[in-house]
């Protein structure tokens, strides 16, 4: 599954591990990203996204309508 949220875009970033030698080594900070189902009226069936917490917010906000339509203007898949 692509660790990206579908609402505000967030993908891992990338940093280093450091050991108390100070050694540095390669690590990733993934989004927390949750599959989420909502019902959409407009569209008369459930739409399953993958979204971060603040993505979860974010419909919370907005509404699942026009979240839906900004996906859908982005050219995203629901």
């Amino acid at each position: 599954m692509s660790r990206t949220c579908q609402v505000t875009g967030r993908q891992p970033s990338f940093g280093h591990h450091v050991s108390h030698s100070h050694r540095r080594t390669n690590r990733r900070f993934d989004v927390n990203v949750q599959k989420k189902r909502y019902w959409v009226p407009s569209l008369g069936r459930t739409v399953t996204l993958r979204l971060s917490a603040r993505g979860i917010k974010v419909v919370d906000v907005r509404g699942i309508e026009s979240v839906v339509a900004d996906i859908q203007r982005r050219g995203g898949r629901l």
